[in-house]
């Protein structure tokens, strides 16, 4: 019996259809084909109609392993956040994942966890899978292991915190400048005794809000008790018990200022069972932040325009960028919604 030749294009036979497929299809040249496919301009709406609709038809999909090869590149990146499960990194994620995908790269995740030792371990071990580049929210100190995979071509972008003992771009929030305003707002409600609660002293952010809580005290010729400020773990027991101390102190304090989102929120807690009223700003937004009654005033940042500055800065860097090493601080927004204009006892 004569053999029957399949045809590269039948998906019946589980066969990937090509290009050339495509353009026989649609009726057009092979590079037509590969300028709609790359999205590249020169071509038509018509004709991009019809190798789309060839496109749809045959099931074709773009096979990237021998551009990967001809560009020496994997079109994938790498992202370490501090904790997957923390709101603020949402966003964030979702805008590096929505940059690289317009770039044609595949976005690869994972979580340190706050632990310098899991970060280095992450990022080498994307860095060893030959990722284009890497987006870290770092997590330690001391980035001296990332300059040979910089040096080999690995482009590198720190966000929320700059890299330690290196020079590499970096995306911040004017972390400092609002938690300045913040308190300041505090202080413009006729607050005197304002407390802060923060993050971990080894931490950029903390030590930055913690230096914005105490410029907005001595703007305004206020003296900073040393009970008012307390620093650690975001844990709900550490920060309940800094909160009720502040609280009920010889001095109590009439405001507190919450360092972020997690403080916030079990601070929220413990002023719901507090005798008094007491102000509130925190620092970071949070889901039904403005339902609570009264809403919680808040220093916003925008964890979505982080992630989107840094990828694009990442993709400048791969697309062969010679510009020195860039600190880049995108501003914050207080948002008044009631917990921050609370006046201090008469």
């Amino acid at each position: 019996m004569p053999q029957t030749r399949r045809p590269s294009s039948d998906p019946r036979y589980g066969t990937r259809p090509t290009m050339k497929d495509v353009a026989t299809r649609a009726g057009v040249g092979l590079k037509t084909v590969s300028r709609v496919v790359n999205g590249e301009a020169g071509v038509t709406p018509d004709t991009v109609r019809r190798v789309q609709e060839a496109i749809e038809a045959l099931g074709f999909r773009r096979n990237d392993s021998a551009r990967v090869l001809r560009k020496g590149r994997t079109a994938t990146v790498g992202l370490i956040l501090e904790d997957l499960a923390d709101p603020f990194y949402g966003p964030l994620n979702r805008a590096v994942e929505e940059v690289a995908r317009a770039h044609g790269a595949l976005l690869i995740n994972g979580s340190s966890a706050e632990d310098p030792h899991r970060e280095r371990e992450l990022a080498l071990a994307l860095c060893a899978r030959r990722v284009d580049g890497l987006v870290v929210i770092p997590a330690g100190d001391d980035h001296r292991y990332l300059e040979p995979e910089m040096k080999a071509g690995v482009a590198t972008v720190f966000v929320d915190r700059p890299a330690g003992r290196i020079e590499a771009d970096v995306v911040l929030s004017d972390n400092r400048g609002g938690a300045r305003e913040g308190v300041a707002h505090l202080i413009a409600g006729g607050h005197r005794r304002i407390g802060f609660i923060g993050d971990q002293p080894r931490i950029h952010t903390a030590t930055e809000r913690l230096g914005g809580y105490r410029a907005a005290m001595a703007d305004a010729g206020l003296a900073v008790a040393e009970s008012w400020v307390s620093l650690g773990p975001t844990t709900p027991e550490r920060v309940t018990a800094a909160a009720r101390a502040m609280l009920t102190g010889p001095e109590p304090v009439t405001a507190l200022f919450a360092g972020n989102n997690r403080v916030t929120v079990t601070v929220v807690r413990v002023l719901a069972g507090h005798p008094r009223p007491v102000a509130l700003v925190g620092f970071d937004d949070f889901e039904l932040a403005d339902l609570l009654r009264p809403g919680v005033t808040v220093v916003a940042q925008d964890p979505a325009a982080l992630g989107r500055v840094a990828t694009d800065r990442l993709f400048q860097r791969l697309g062969g960028s010679a510009l020195p090493p860039t600190r880049i601080e995108l501003p914050t927004r207080l948002i008044p919604r009631g917990s921050g204009e609370l006046p201090p006892p008469a």
